[in-house]
């Protein structure tokens, strides 16, 4: 199982129900952060999460909506001392803005409490253990170095209690062995092997995660049978010159590349104020049927099997607002980020 926390949803700017884009990717005892827009510290203690355990970061671009936390985040962690090191991994572009927000504002004159490492990658494989691989795959955005990030459970071959129990085997340490890729042999002096007790391979939990784009079909590839896309839905298609313009997707072209690359779920993020959650939705499933637009504080679970375990932030009364800014958008300013 791999749960995402969504901390901001927001496009550019926050609004009064969305912070900005952060999100924390959970699997077993890891934990990423993926982004760290304005005031995800205060989302992440919101949210119940906390900070422990988030020593890796991973950017998925420089525009300041998705990297101006740090400041905050880092700050906290040093005063209060919750967390050893901290690495945070981008595009060259990327670290480099966030080395002058760092040693150039948070940390001018002072020495860090705890080790900060950077670190420059270009897609492919990240991390990878007995059980999880990360890749980075290329995201065309403006001003480039734009990364999305692939989280893939390893397939596991099922242990099958109705064979184990027919050859004799008993519950315990020869199961464990057999389970962990290890023949046994049993007190009679059968030998059995993995082969005999492990079913074929299934797939693990998957789920992709694209910060701002411009385009969607250099993306097809990269997230294809993914179980559940995290994507942007910027504008509708009724303002898609706009989008156009500050490179960034409709709704509508959000699902078709869910539809194209055959994905279980598809969640959308990074919405402008200027729109009512049910209308990003709707937009969507006129092109792909399994749609979220994602809230601050849900969560969603991707299962192995491909299904989805989704818990709902709290559903407010005022579902979207029209503040000063929303009007502003109307008017024609754009979701540009700097």
């Amino acid at each position: 199982m791999i749960e995402i926390v969504f901390l901001g949803t927001s496009a550019s700017a926050p609004s009064i129900r969305r912070g900005l884009p952060a999100h924390v990717v959970m699997f077993e005892d890891r934990r990423f952060l993926v982004d760290c827009g304005e005031g995800t510290q205060r989302q992440l203690l919101k949210s119940g999460l906390g900070f422990r355990r988030l020593e890796t970061i991973l950017l998925t671009h420089a525009h300041l909506d998705h990297i101006l936390g740090l400041a905050g985040f880092l700050s906290t962690v040093m005063r209060w001392e919750i967390l050893p090191r901290v690495a945070i991994y981008g595009r060259r572009g990327t670290i480099e803005r966030v080395k002058d927000l760092i040693y150039r504002v948070v940390l001018r004159g002072v020495r860090p409490s705890i080790e900060i490492s950077f670190h420059v990658i270009e897609p492919g494989l990240l991390f990878e253990d007995e059980k999880l691989s990360v890749y980075a795959f290329p995201v065309t955005h403006r001003g480039g170095d734009s990364l999305g990030y692939l989280f893939r459970e390893k397939p596991r071959r099922p242990f099958l209690v109705e064979k184990a129990e027919a050859l004799g085997i008993p519950p315990g340490p020869e199961r464990r062995r057999l389970v962990q890729g290890e023949p046994v042999t049993l007190p009679d002096g059968r030998v059995v092997r993995p082969e005999d007790v492990l079913g074929p391979p299934v797939e693990g939990a998957s789920l992709a995660l694209v910060g701002d784009a411009g385009r969607v079909d250099d993306l097809v590839e990269a997230v294809r049978g993914v179980g559940a896309l995290v994507i942007e839905a910027t504008y509708l298609e009724a303002d898609r010159d706009l989008a156009r313009r500050h490179d960034h997707l409709t709704a509508a072209e959000a699902a078709g590349l869910a539809r194209a690359a055959g994905v279980g779920h598809l969640i959308l993020t990074h919405v402008s104020r200027r729109y009512r959650e049910r209308e990003i939705r709707q937009e969507a499933m006129a092109f792909f049927p399994r749609v979220w637009v994602a809230r601050d504080f849900d969560r969603y679970r991707v299962l192995k099997d491909g299904q989805l375990e989704v818990e709902r932030a709290e559903v407010h009364e005022i579902e979207e607002e029209r503040d000063v800014l929303a009007e502003s958008e109307r008017a024609g300013a754009g979701h540009g980020g700097v």
